[in-house]
């Protein structure tokens, strides 16, 4: 197969969180591929490494719940591409949990991964990519919650809220011509999601099966949407969420 080049991205300043692995990795792969200058950070190092290597990108270790040390890492990163004019915050978490197990430690420690560190990203790259001229924010959400996953409570409340700070953060940023969308990734199967959660190819069919799509979606479909939607093609796309599930129902 084939698939769309974007003219517009070639040597944009990128900046992906959890770039390092699954989904993260494919978005990086996909913007160096664009000829984008492509910086990514995330808690795993050794991951992170051979990922740079391989496609070119820069890639600093941070933890993102930590958020002094998240807000240096986008500021040393930005030092070496020039002012982000792309975000693309895709770092999660998809802890699995019954009910009578959730702490307030568990619950923070989700709200920080999955939802926190994006506000704090996007606080951080702002002022660069506002005198840039403009770009893109683009949130990476899930289809969790709307499906009420029983065991994602944590994961789906934060991942609802992406919805929310994206919506607010488009409002609050229109004016500097900085546009935020949201992606709502559908059964991504992952090398991570196979080892945890589908660990059998009947597992895989199983959930393949409820998609009116009826194949297995990898990182690259979120990738080429992320690609869109920070490409030029999308200039006039700003306070929206799109669903990529194949159809999930």
């Amino acid at each position: 197969m084939s698939f769309a080049a974007y003219p517009s991205l070639k040597d944009t300043p990128v900046l992906v969180t959890g770039g390092a692995t699954g989904i993260g990795a494919d978005i990086v792969a996909a913007f160096a591929e664009q000829g984008a200058r492509v910086a990514f950070l995330d808690i795993q190092t050794e991951a992170g490494e051979a990922l740079a290597a391989k496609t070119g990108a820069s890639f600093a270790h941070a933890d993102i719940t930590d958020i002094p040390a998240l807000q240096t890492a986008i500021a040393d990163l930005a030092a070496r591409t020039g002012p982000f004019r792309v975000l693309i915050n895709n770092a999660a978490n998809d802890q699995r949990q019954n009910l009578s197990d959730i702490n307030p430690d568990a619950w923070d420690i989700s709200q920080n991964i999955n939802l926190r560190a994006q506000f704090f990203a996007a606080q951080a790259v702002r002022p660069g990519m506002a005198e840039a001229g403009g770009g893109a924010i683009i949130n990476v959400s899930s289809i969790v919650w709307r499906l009420a996953g029983g065991d994602m409570i944590p994961y789906a409340t934060a991942k609802a809220g992406v919805l929310g700070l994206t919506k607010s953060l488009a409002t609050a940023l229109g004016d500097e011509n900085i546009r935020v969308n949201a992606i709502e990734p559908g059964a991504i199967f992952t090398p991570r999601q196979r080892a945890l959660w589908y660990p059998t190819e009947e597992a895989v069919n199983a959930l393949v099966s409820q998609q009116l799509l009826k194949r297995p979606m990898d990182g690259g479909e979120i990738a080429r949407m992320a690609l869109f939607l920070a490409s030029d093609d999308a200039r006039m796309i700003t306070r929206q969420s799109f669903i990529v599930d194949a159809g999930l129902l």
